[in-house]
């Protein structure tokens, strides 16, 4: 009876959605076409080795009734054409653009795909070697990576059609605003912070006569390429006397809503540092446009001390969530999230929350019923584990409430979460296989009809309704 029904409701679903084709309008929501497969609901999955032919794929499933065939199961699964990548790791996902791009970690490739026509668009850019970071501007204009074998920070304009390699050794993560008018790279095992600038035509000239004479460049610049002629140049954060700006083990750049301030997380002793703390910026004077900056960095930054940790964080509304590994006294690490009031710049108490491997990346997100969600990877060897204690890499905390709901049981690094908003429920990539959750109690929804072939990495909603809904941007 309740296979009927659902045969029924798609029915249902498939006529409206063909009546409206028939009245020259196939618009499902917020002017978004309704897509070839007919599926208004759809997580895609990053999918590494799907086959011995094949190193990457991405999948899609229908999130209303979880499942990756079609309704009269006429249609087995659902998969992007066209896409090729190897090793596919991130999905940065842009759902008012219609579009997402995935790097894939195995061939360096940075993908954008096509949500309106479930297919791939090509190549984002090119960038200078494998990277362990990047990001595109939501307006496509901008692309950043931090390529740390090479030793480069790649910034590709490209709207004029020119990419940049900028010398910076150790580099190995980016960050970047939504609009992409702020960037910033960090290099690892390193106090200071970094953010190129797109010169003006009379700057180009004048910068390569200094080069040419003093065989190095001003400050605050570290490099500018090309030599002869830049157009772009690195330059490090520094107070207006020129004295650097020290950060403690930088590694992530987040924004403010109205674009005025950047957070930098200092990682501390997660990252081999001293302190864990949240420094506040003006991003004015880091503008990328040349000629666009206002003011200065200060000589001393706002400095908020986070002790829990603080290797990754959102934003919402005037609350951040900081989420951290803290060196115990037995030499392990302890997960915390810790709530940061941004109007008077003061922090809560650490909560404790899934442990993970100190500085790596985890993942963060939104989803209904008042919930975050957050994700480790292995979350098996923390302190946790050691003691007893649930030690699960997923998290459900209740934002309404500030409380840790529940910590799910161990099923393997958690490399990716995607909050299916209005459904209630969230998508995992947890141990390589999808996960569902419920929103309103944590429960384990059946996953049997999506789990996937080969080894899933990373998963995004391509039906939300804003880009906020992404778990690495």
């Amino acid at each position: 009876m309740k296979k009927r029904s659902l045969v029924f409701s798609a029915l249902a679903a498939l006529v409206t959605a063909g009546i409206l084709a028939g009245c020259g309008n196939n618009y499902y929501f917020a002017g978004r076409v309704l897509p070839p497969s007919g599926i208004a609901n759809r997580v895609l999955i990053a999918i590494q080795n799907p086959s011995p032919a094949s190193r990457g794929l991405l999948q899609f499933v229908d999130a209303f009734y979880d499942i990756r065939q079609n309704y009269k199961d006429t249609i087995p699964s659902f998969s992007i054409s066209g896409y090729s990548g190897a090793l596919p790791v991130t999905i940065q996902n842009l759902p008012e653009e219609q579009q997402g791009v995935v790097y894939a970690s195995g061939d360096g490739s940075f993908t954008a795909v096509n949500y309106q026509k479930e297919s791939s668009i090509g190549s984002v850019a090119t960038f200078n070697g494998l990277s362990s970071s990047a990001f595109v501007s939501r307006s496509g204009l901008f692309a950043i990576a931090a390529s740390q074998q090479a030793h480069f920070l790649t910034v590709v304009d490209r709207g004029a059609g020119r990419s940049y390699s900028l010398g910076l050794p150790g580099v190995y993560r980016v960050s970047m605003n939504p609009g992409g008018s702020v960037m910033m790279a960090f290099v690892q095992n390193s106090n200071y912070a970094y953010y190129p600038r797109k010169l003006q035509s009379q700057e180009s000239t004048t910068l390569a006569a200094y080069y040419l004479a003093h065989g190095k460049w001003p400050q605050p610049y570290i490099d500018c390429e090309p030599q002869n002629l830049p157009g772009m140049c690195l330059a490090q954060a520094q107070d207006a006397n020129g004295t650097p700006l020290t950060f403690d083990r930088p590694i992530k750049a987040i924004f403010s809503a109205d674009g005025s301030s950047v957070y930098v997380l200092n990682c501390g002793p997660e990252c081999g540092g001293s302190a864990s703390s949240v420094s506040v910026l003006p991003a004015a004077p880091m503008i990328l446009q040349s000629g666009q900056q206002s003011g200065t960095l200060p000589t001393s930054p706002t400095v908020i001390p986070v002790p829990g940790g603080a290797s990754n964080a959102l934003v919402n509304t005037s609350t951040m969530y900081v989420m951290g590994q803290q060196l115990k006294p037995d030499g392990l690490f302890a997960g915390n999230l810790t709530l940061v009031d941004l109007v008077h710049n003061t922090a809560g108490s650490p909560i404790s929350v899934s442990d993970g491997a100190p500085g790596q990346r985890t993942r963060m997100i939104l989803a209904d019923d008042d919930t975050l969600w957050l994700g480790t990877i292995r979350c098996n060897q923390g302190e946790r584990f050691a003691t007893g204690q649930p030690y699960g890499c997923l998290t459900m905390f209740n934002t309404a409430t500030n409380t840790v709901t529940l910590i799910e049981p161990f099923q393997g690094d958690l490399t990716g979460i995607a909050a299916v908003t209005g459904l209630h429920k969230v998508y995992i990539a947890e141990g390589g296989q999808v996960y569902i959750y419920k929103t309103t109690d944590g429960s384990a929804i059946n996953n049997f009809f999506v789990t996937v072939t080969g080894t899933a990495y990373d998963v995004a909603y391509m039906d939300a309704i804003s880009d906020g809904n992404n778990t690495v941007y």
